[in-house]
């Protein structure tokens, strides 16, 4: 079997088995496990594309695309179907290198959520957002519309909160980034511009605000939470997060750390429907929950794409220009990505620095699938 070229700044885990095939390859025989009850221990198992359903040249073409910038500046890219990682691949990184997720950081704050609820059955989708912090007696730009913000509306980022984010400088968010105070009360009393519901728009604070709330609803750091919670049972391990100087309150908005290989643990979870092996980790309603459209078309980002919005979950169609939502995605800036694509038992994960992942998932990846 032919080798892949070992590219300059480039480790290629599984050089060999992404190698394309030529006439004189011998047949490749699929895999008999399909996955369903397979957890990664300390490594993910592998496999040659071809034995899950790949086409090994077209992965092959994948790699060399990425390293030659077609999808801009890759840092890494880890691709698991079955439950057998066929791609690890890093430029000018490292397996075990903890990488910055930006707003990937959402997604997984909607995972705390789900489990804060199971934990804390108090806290609901209904609960109202000030009211679980009454150490703030009185707000600034206070109304009846900011009472009735609920978490739902922060989950679906339905806020109607004077909160925006581009253009980024001098924006609510960047001052939130700068500050050395209360990053909760700084958001609680930006104004209101509407109903809560009514209109989507982006909003970080929305995602800081709920962290927050896990914190108020547990009694405990959402950090500590989410290490106890969720990353220790799923093996993830050096997990870093930018914190606030006043509080220590995790940014939940955009401020987690984590190896790209620990980012398809995330994604694998969400696959198997929140369960890991035989445990139950996260309940199968709350993934189901937030990860159904509720917001989609103008004014929601990535609309060019078909996409469509849930509980702090990209929802994208599985073929360029589909309708459905069957690729469940979490998006940060610069390029970090997470696709769940359930129907093909897939997951990959993206980080950059400056990266196209959309265009990665679209022309690089779900083409190279041959059954």
């Amino acid at each position: 079997m032919k080798t892949t070229p070992r590219f300059p700044g480039v480790w290629i885990v599984l050089s060999a088995a992404i190698a394309a095939c030529g006439s004189s390859t011998p047949p490749i025989t699929p895999v008999t496990d399909s996955g369903q009850a397979y957890v990664p221990d300390t490594a993910w198992r592998t496999a040659v594309p071809a034995a899950v359903g790949f086409d090994g040249a077209r992965m092959g073409a994948l790699v060399r695309d990425v390293n030659d910038g077609r999808y801009g500046a890759i840092d890494g890219v880890v691709v698991v179907r079955q439950g057998y990682a066929v791609v690890e691949y890093y430029r000018n990184w490292s397996r075990e290198r903890a990488h910055t997720m930006q707003s990937v950081s959402k997604s997984v704050t909607s995972l705390l959520v789900g489990l804060a609820m199971q934990a804390k059955p108090g806290l609901t989708l209904d609960t109202p957002v000030v009211g679980l912090f009454p150490r703030y007696a009185t707000l600034e730009n206070d109304d009846t519309r900011k009472h009735a913000l609920t978490m739902r509306h922060l989950l679906s980022m339905r806020t109607s909160m004077d909160f925006w984010e581009q253009p980024y400088a001098g924006s609510p968010l960047d001052q939130l980034n700068r500050s050395s105070g209360d990053w909760v009360k700084y958001i609680l009393d930006r104004p209101m511009v509407g109903d809560p519901g009514s209109t989507w728009a982006y909003n970080s604070g929305a995602a800081i605000l709920a962290c927050a709330a896990i914190r108020e609803a547990t009694g405990e750091a959402a950090d500590a939470f989410a290490a106890r919670e969720l990353f220790r049972p799923l093996g993830i391990r050096g997990e870093t997060w930018y914190r606030s100087p006043h509080d220590g309150l995790p940014h939940c908005g955009g401020g987690l750390n984590l190896r790209p290989v620990d980012l398809a643990r995330i994604g694998y979870l969400v696959l198997r429907g929140g369960r890991w092996g035989d445990v139950r980790i996260v309940s199968q309603a709350w993934i189901d929950e937030s990860t159904r459209p509720i917001s989609r078309g103008t004014p929601v980002f990535f609309s060019n794409y078909g996409s469509a919005y849930g509980y702090f979950w990209w929802l994208f169609p599985t073929a360029r220009g589909g309708s459905d939502t069957g690729v469940i995605a979490a998006s940060g800036s610069g390029g970090q990505w997470l696709f769940v694509v359930p129907s093909l038992d897939l997951v990959v994960a993206v980080v950059a620095t400056s990266g196209a992942g959309l265009d990665l998932l679209y022309d690089g990846v779900l083409p190279a699938i041959t059954r």
